[in-house]
């Protein structure tokens, strides 16, 4: 008599505990499952996104190391760039004197002449092509103007740039913003012709002036060719400043080269080639993800 009282609540302490488990594992298996994933993402993109480079980087490099390994040849092989430049590589921010410091510290001030240039080229473009694609009459009056003036090659400008300003550093800037400014203005007043007319009877009825129509209607609508045309202007840009560098003079990336050029030290003029491919390849991303992030997936 006096044992069943004892033994139910044993019983119910057991059945109370058990179901505590399966909570504990559901709880872990979640977050078990999710860590899997990641890594399984991630794997996915290594071997789609990382491997390939690398394989033909791979390839290309042994290629190039046996076609110029023999006597006689006019370019270093690989093995000889990192022999003869491999400071250049390992140290990018070193200072030794005013004319003697790294890469990167070069590539940053020509990344400020750029910054000068494209952003003026940015604002210039996008105010005069939403204006210009509103407006038939100045789209047949320009465009032609246009398509003449942005087939000069960049150094075509230096000289004019250089009676203006007088001095090395605002030419350069110039002809940076002259280089990049008609992709901008070009796609961007395309973009604007091609906004829907539901659009523009919307911001009718809705009464929008001309700045909130600019702001709520226009860019959004046209952020795709804004963007493509930003992504094109940052590409021209990173071409034109390193050319102008070169005639300039300075501590740009340019200058280094033709320096290098005249020195002889064909590695170091390599190396600085790979810098100059690895930040125009950076900042032609870094447009794209801004663009993305303002057309809300909507630009290339």
């Amino acid at each position: 008599m006096t044992v069943s009282p004892m033994k139910a609540p044993e019983t119910g302490a057991v059945q109370a505990a058990t179901p505590e488990k399966p909570k504990a594992s559901v709880s872990v298996l979640p977050a078990a499952r999710r860590a899997n994933d990641r890594l399984a993402r991630f794997g996915r993109f290594v071997l789609r996104q990382v491997v390939p480079p690398l394989v033909i980087l791979a390839a290309l490099l042994m290629i190039w190391q046996v076609a110029f390994s023999g006597e006689g040849s006019g370019l270093p092989t690989p093995a000889q760039v990192w022999s003869d430049s491999s400071e250049l590589i390992l140290h990018p921010f070193y200072v030794n004197g005013p004319q003697d410091i790294g890469l990167g510290l070069r590539v940053l001030t020509s990344l400020e002449r750029v910054f000068y240039g494209f952003g003026l080229a940015a604002v210039a473009g996008v105010l005069m092509g939403a204006a210009i694609g509103q407006s038939d009459w100045l789209m047949r009056g320009l465009d032609p103007i246009f398509q003449v003036l942005r087939t000069v090659p960049p150094l075509a400008w230096l000289p004019i740039s250089l009676a203006a300003f007088m001095e090395s550093g605002p030419s350069a800037v110039f002809v940076i913003f002259i280089t990049a400014i008609w992709p901008i203005l070009i796609n961007t007043a395309a973009g604007v012709r091609a906004i829907p007319q539901d659009y523009r009877n919307v911001a009718a009825v809705l009464r929008l002036n001309q700045a909130e129509f600019f702001v709520r209607i226009m860019v959004p609508a046209a952020a795709p060719y804004i963007f493509s045309g930003l992504r094109i202007g940052i590409g021209l840009a990173w071409l034109a400043i390193v050319a102008a560098e070169m005639l300039t003079g300075g501590v740009g990336i340019g200058f280094f080269i033709w320096d290098a050029w005249n020195s002889s030290h064909l590695s170091d003029i390599i190396v600085a080639l790979v810098y100059i491919g690895l930040v125009g390849f950076v900042l032609d991303r870094v447009v794209a993800w801004i663009g993305r992030v303002v057309s809300r997936g909507t630009a290339a």
